[in-house]
């Protein structure tokens, strides 16, 4: 961002970044969207000639967040999902003014409400595409290829977090990874993530390379990189690679482990990561398959 960023809004970016630790992309994200909210009042003449200060702060109104929410619906044709951002953004911003600044007397976001979302569709692909995803891999580098894919889809992990797997962090079955919020989590390796990563191992063992998974040209492998060897074999095994990514095989990873391991949420919600549970609960939908199962299993269906 090219641009001069306001005292009061570096200080929350510090907050966000060394007091709460959150990730880089989602301080970033943050600082954009109060911008963004910043730009707007701008363009309103009871703003125009102020400085953004503490009392450019305190003259915001419920009503102004309301136009700000209706202008990037309207103007910028954000979805409710994009909106429903902002507004953590905005409350997680007033918040900080409210109680760690100590500059509101009123907190206009205490009323401000979350627009209706609809439900997100969970893509994820079953035990048999699984299998099938893993029986052929394709390419030039088929073990390091197979440790990857078997990873994503027992272990369920971020892309970031597989592609900063260093050697050091695999001890056993014990894996450590750096999540969201840089916060490190232990991860259970299973008899099959151990037998890949071993194989693996001793095909790279000459490689002097920190980083579990590198290249072709033994660098640090990038997000891209996977990206390309899981479309490339999802391709390969006739699925549809615009519907299934990195993230829709974390998706199969949670979903399998509910509908077939009869692990409860709150492991779910630990070997994922997650802080809040509510983000774990999306993992376990119903297929429609069990939805057709339960309407025949109807005793009127006699």
């Amino acid at each position: 961002m090219n641009r001069e960023i306001p005292e009061i809004i570096s200080s929350y970016e510090d907050y966000l970044s060394v007091i709460q630790e959150k990730a880089s992309s989602t301080v970033y994200g943050y600082k954009l969207d109060i911008m963004l909210l910043i730009d707007y009042l701008k363009t309103k003449d009871k703003y125009q000639s102020l400085e953004v200060s503490e009392n450019f702060i305190r003259l915001i109104e419920l009503k102004d967040l309301y136009g700000f929410l209706s202008y990037v619906k309207n103007d910028r044709d954000n979805s409710s999902f994009a909106r429903a951002r902002k507004i953590a953004a905005i409350k997680s911003f007033f918040k900080y003014c409210e109680k760690k600044l100590n500059i509101l007397d009123i907190n206009p976001c205490m009323e401000l409400e979350v627009p209706n979302q609809p439900s997100k569709q969970i893509h994820y692909l079953t035990l048999e595409e699984s299998k099938s995803l893993l029986k052929d891999i394709v390419g030039r580098n088929k073990k390091r290829d197979l440790a990857i894919l078997t990873i994503f889809l027992n272990c369920g992990l971020r892309l970031s977090e597989l592609c900063n797997i260093k050697l050091k962090d695999i001890k056993g079955d014990i894996l450590v990874v750096r999540g969201k919020g840089d916060k490190d989590r232990t991860v259970y390796l299973n008899e099959k993530c151990i037998e890949v990563i071993e194989i693996y191992k001793e095909e790279r063992e000459k490689i002097k390379h920190p980083y579990l998974f590198v290249s072709e040209q033994k660098n640090q492998i990038s997000k891209r990189e996977v990206q390309y060897i899981v479309q490339k074999n999802i391709a390969s095994t006739g699925l549809d690679t615009a519907k299934y990514s990195t993230h829709k095989l974390r998706h199969t990873a949670a979903t399998l482990l509910y509908k077939h391991s009869n692990v409860d949420i709150r492991t779910i919600q630990k070997i994922l990561g997650h802080k809040n549970i509510g983000t774990t609960e999306v993992y376990t939908h119903v297929d429609d398959e069990s939805l057709r199962k339960a309407i025949k299993s109807n005793p009127l269906n006699k």
